[in-house]
């Protein structure tokens, strides 16, 4: 009889309702493969590894992280509601003490969904561990969390969300933006004034396989986790750098995968990309459950496998090594390249296109963050799409000072109606949020 070493709980929601399509990359089928590897493994009958239904996430919960336009109802279906859901399950059985860690297979996935929703972008509409992890802070409100965005696309959904708040470490490994949608995730994207360097971005070459990504873990990932010490690590576990994936250009393998897994330790992962439905997203699942729960995860391998084939170009291996060298010491320096940056300022902007490229918007968006000697600061956004709608959207963050409480509520209430579609006050301090 096979027992876990880690109590592990398992989330498992197919979404068999919601798809773009019938052939596209994000459909059921995702994960009906999984559901019947895990099965015919029999992980169910694994002593200390539990299976946890969704709930429904509310719409408060999506409020406390975006603001969708005009509203959460219009911009979501039943199947993102339990995605954000199943995410929040598995949350709330870690932090409850029932597991040790847990694993949330759902989908639709989140992590290009930012702060604004006009639409879907990179099949996401709502940010998933976005949502669960603001869902978990009503309690935690100290809550120290590290996000590892391992999707083979640039995370730029949460690192929007995080951008300006110091207690959730947002580090991305890549693709490199110039080679892959959604052309973001750069070395100088660091972060807000209020958290500026713990906005980590790695953008990674074509072809970097296992060894790649395992030098990034423990030479740059890992001494930083040592360094930041979270409460929680959550894993971004997006799937689609695995050498068969049809939309990416990566030599991960299951393997790989599940030993990035096990040195990472995280407390929680939620399932992001990976559309090699049959040849990889069943065996990597696999990997990954084992490694959570200290099982032997060593005889996991692809049927068509091949070491010789996958093995790491050296100058490759070369351009990593270099890399992983600027990004940490990158890290070192946040303290003195946030005060180069700061100096003189009583704000700062940031000017961006976002194009939504499963429905066809583009929006163009202008933020603006307060800097503030006692708090991270309230921030605005000033966005204009071209489906007709122009909003003003106010965040009190989180660790708000009394000062920044009351300027948010004076922006809100001084806004005129008459030159914007919507504006939209998003209070975390009280746990409100308004609209008119």
């Amino acid at each position: 009889m096979i027992k876990a070493k880690n109590k592990l709980g398992l989330v498992f929601f197919p979404a068999f309702d919601w798809a773009i399509s019938s052939t596209h990359p994000e459909r059921e089928e995702r994960l009906l493969y999984t559901q019947d590897q895990i099965f015919e493994e029999g992980i169910e009958d694994i002593e200390g590894i539990y299976f946890y239904n969704p709930i429904i996430a509310a719409e408060k919960d999506i409020q406390r992280v975006h603001f969708c336009v005009p509203d959460v109802k219009s911009r979501l279906t039943q199947s993102h509601y339990i995605s954000a859901g199943g995410a929040i399950k598995a949350f709330e059985a870690v932090i409850n003490g029932d597991v040790d860690k847990a694993f949330a297979l759902v989908r639709p996935p989140g992590h290009h969904a930012q702060r604004v929703v006009y639409g879907d972008r990179g099949f996401c509409i709502i940010n998933i561990e976005g949502v669960m992890l603001e869902r978990i802070r009503q309690k935690n409100k100290d809550l120290r969390v590290a996000i590892i965005d391992t999707d083979c696309h640039h995370g730029d959904g949460t690192q929007d969300i995080y951008w300006n708040d110091k207690n959730t470490l947002f580090i991305s490994l890549h693709q490199d933006g110039r080679t892959l949608y959604p052309g973001t995730g750069f070395l100088d994207e660091s972060g807000g004034p209020g958290a500026y360097g713990y906005n980590i971005n790695i953008p990674l070459p074509p072809g970097t396989g296992d060894e790649g990504f395992l030098y990034v873990l423990d030479n740059v990932v890992l001494p930083i986790l040592d360094e930041y010490k979270p409460d929680i690590i959550v894993n971004s576990a997006g799937q689609d750098n695995h050498y068969t994936d049809p939309l990416t250009n990566m030599n991960f393998s299951a393997q790989g995968y599940a030993k990035l897994n096990d040195r990472l330790n995280p407390d929680i992962a939620v399932l992001e990309g990976g559309y090699s439905i049959e040849g990889a997203l069943p065996y990597i699942n696999l990997g990954i459950i084992l490694a959570m729960a200290g099982i032997d995860y060593s005889h996991v391998k692809e049927p068509d496998y091949d070491k010789d084939k996958l093995k790491q170009p050296p100058d490759i291996t070369e351009y990593i090594k270099k890399l992983s060298d600027t990004v940490y010491k990158r890290w070192q320096k946040r303290e003195t390249l946030r005060a180069d940056i700061i100096k003189g300022y009583d704000n700062i902007q940031r000017t961006r296109q976002i194009y939504y490229d499963t429905d066809g918007i583009l929006e163009n968006q202008t933020q603006n963050f307060k800097i503030c000697r006692k708090c991270s600061g309230v921030n605005t956004i000033d966005s204009q799409s071209d489906t007709g709608y122009h909003i003003f959207a106010i965040t009190i963050p989180l660790d708000a000072c009394s000062d920044c409480v009351d300027h948010g509520y004076r922006l809100y209430k001084n806004t005129s109606k008459s030159d914007y579609s919507n504006i939209y006050l998003q209070d975390r301090v009280n746990d409100m949020f308004f609209s008119k």
